[in-house]
């Protein structure tokens, strides 16, 4: 990387997380690119701060931290919740006429135009919330057996819910096509966001589209393959983009 600074990553993370899942990336990418998690308010530094669950104010508080660091060339990854994000800034900046990235990655999520089992028409209540993340994968075993009151109550169930309500909020939208390419990224062992739904993000990219599989289940971006394979994608930033389906 000599001679030029390299490409940025911006990171977006899933719902009721905050961006520990990025811990390690910079680690993996090397200098290849510099990744820059984008943390939400609500959790980790942040917790004390409102939950963001309207679009406009997401999107008002993405371009406050991102929007001096659009400089370089860069790409966005996002996964599950955030890949709903990642793809609705996509949107904005290229209808604003600021520089947009160079590629959209998104993870574990499927596109803006199919039911998830994720964002139900009504969502249950707190007693039988907890139960019904478990059964969908998104929370352990132990959630479910927790007592009220007890610290998946009173932390984590009200981030996660705003945070399916943003998702919602985000897949209605809108859902126009992408001046970007996109890469989708599904887990083999996803039953929230499978591969052959995945791939019908396919629809919103006419500049350019490309399908992975990694090894896990909905939540691979805490695993190693995806950041190294990212690793090999954002080196080739700035170059024709022609990917072809695969498998890591």
């Amino acid at each position: 990387m000599s001679g030029r600074l390299p490409p940025r990553l911006f990171c977006f993370h899933h719902a009721g997380a905050g961006v520990t899942s990025f811990a390690r990336w910079q680690n993996v990418l090397g200098e290849r690119a510099e990744v820059v998690p984008v943390l939400l308010p609500g959790r980790d530094a942040r917790v004390r701060e409102p939950r963001i669950t309207a679009p406009a104010r997401l999107l008002d508080e993405i371009m406050d931290q991102v929007g001096p660091r659009l400089d370089r060339p860069y790409a966005l990854y996002g996964h599950s919740l955030g890949a709903l994000i990642a793809y609705t800034f996509a949107r904005t900046v290229e209808a604003t006429g600021l520089r947009g990235p160079e590629l959209v990655v998104v993870g574990a999520a499927l596109p803006p135009h199919l039911p998830s089992p994720l964002l139900p028409a009504a969502f249950p209540p707190d007693a039988q919330l907890l139960p019904w993340l478990v059964s969908c994968g998104v929370l352990p075993a132990e959630a479910a057996e927790a007592g009220e009151g007890g610290i998946w109550q009173r932390r984590v169930l009200p981030t996660i819910r705003d945070d399916l309500l943003l998702a919602d909020a985000l897949r209605r939208t809108g859902r126009g096509p992408l001046r970007t390419p996109v890469l989708a990224v599904a887990g083999r062992e996803d039953h929230i966001a499978p591969a052959h739904l995945v791939e019908e993000w396919r629809r919103y990219a006419p500049a350019g589209f490309g399908l992975r599989t990694v090894p896990g289940g909905h939540f691979f971006v805490r695993d190693r393959p995806l950041p190294e394979f990212l690793r090999e994608t954002v080196h080739g930033l700035g170059a024709v983009f022609r990917p072809e389906s695969s498998t890591v």
